[in-house]
């Protein structure tokens, strides 16, 4: 199982994480992306060592690079807010005393607060800062909140994967389906299933089933919406890249099942797959079937769509760029990140 647990790590490090950050916004995070194979190498360099102090300071380099990462995110996020925030403001002293009219409730996401597709792709940029920490955990052999090893090393791909790039490819989809009701519920059960199944660590198992119910949950409707909206758009109807959105939606259907199963068997005590069955298949499903069929698929979909740089001096969020939607859905306001 270490063997597979650690090329699926090292594609997460190397690959999946900076074209993942293109797609968030291929201007604003050109720079972290081309240099993030530099702090990923001694994190994958890491994996294949003995724990101990040469490995742990290894993986410290990659974490120091997750964590910058979340802070920037967390950063852009508060910006964005305090951007809304203003605006809402603004247009409210140009109408003074012209307080909404019947029926102009304002729908998802035209608030101050974050959209769906900003809660997921937040929570993208978050994610590989929990994968760093517990792999430096692991490698120096220490229990990290009591977890066993074999926990803490499995969880660096889960949050690389089912952590960045779910959360990431639900964003996506919600951006690219105009923000409808599945595409919404996507985009947050998404990020809030990685939460609840990382919450059910410290709880028990049953809140860890909870979470994988959430997570599993999201993942079909991105599914569901990847096959039936976004597979049938204008920019998805060369067979190539029909084929990777059309394989990343069947895995899905299959990998998520088997994490059903194993998070009932966990809670239950019903026969269930063992850690290593799971790696060769709802992990390896998960990493190449979608992980990698969907990255590969958007950077297709979106290549030459670069992200619109903000005016000077109105600085602006990152917005995830506009794959082709289908014509009968209108197009929403930007994304930001």
């Amino acid at each position: 199982m270490t063997v597979l647990v650690n090329l699926i790590v090292t594609l997460g490090m190397l690959y999946v994480v900076p074209a993942g950050l293109r797609l968030i916004d291929p201007v604003r995070f050109a720079r972290t992306a081309r240099l993030w194979p530099l702090f990923a190498a001694p994190g994958a360099v890491c994996l294949w060592l003995p724990r101990g102090a040469p490995a742990t300071a290894l993986a410290a380099v990659y974490a120091a690079a997750t964590l910058a990462l979340a802070v920037r995110g967390l950063a852009l996020a508060v910006r964005g807010l305090a951007l809304a925030v203003r605006g809402l403001a603004l247009a409210v002293r140009a109408a003074p005393g012209r307080g909404p009219g019947p029926g102009s409730a304002p729908g998802p996401g035209t608030g101050p607060g974050p959209g769906p597709a900003e809660v997921a792709v937040l929570t993208a940029l978050v994610a590989p800062s929990v994968a760093g920490t517990a792999l430096v955990a692991e490698r120096a052999g220490y229990r990290l909140f009591g977890f066993d090893l074999d926990i803490l090393a499995l969880t660096v791909p889960h949050f690389h994967f089912a952590g960045f790039t779910a959360a990431l490819v639900a964003g996506l989809v919600c951006r690219a389906c105009a923000a409808g009701a599945l595409a919404r519920w996507a985009a947050y059960s998404v990020p809030a299933g990685t939460g609840l199944v990382l919450l059910g660590y410290f709880i028990d198992d049953w809140a860890e089933l909870v979470g994988a119910v959430t997570l599993t949950g999201g993942m079909w409707a991105v599914a569901l919406l990847t096959w039936r909206e976004v597979r049938t758009g204008a920019g998805a109807r060369d067979r190539t890249t029909g084929a990777l959105l059309a394989g990343s939606a069947a895995v899905l259907v299959a990998t998520m099942l088997l994490a059903l199963w194993w998070a009932l068997g966990e809670a239950t005590g019903i026969v269930h797959p063992t850690l290593t069955w799971m790696a060769a298949t709802h992990g390896l499903g998960n990493a190449l079937g979608f992980g990698l069929c969907s990255l590969l698929a958007w950077r297709r979909l979106t290549a030459g769509r670069a992200a619109p740089t903000a005016p000077a001096g109105q600085p602006e969020p990152p917005e995830l760029p506009r794959a082709a939607a289908p014509a009968a859905r209108p197009a929403r306001t930007e994304i930001p990140a």
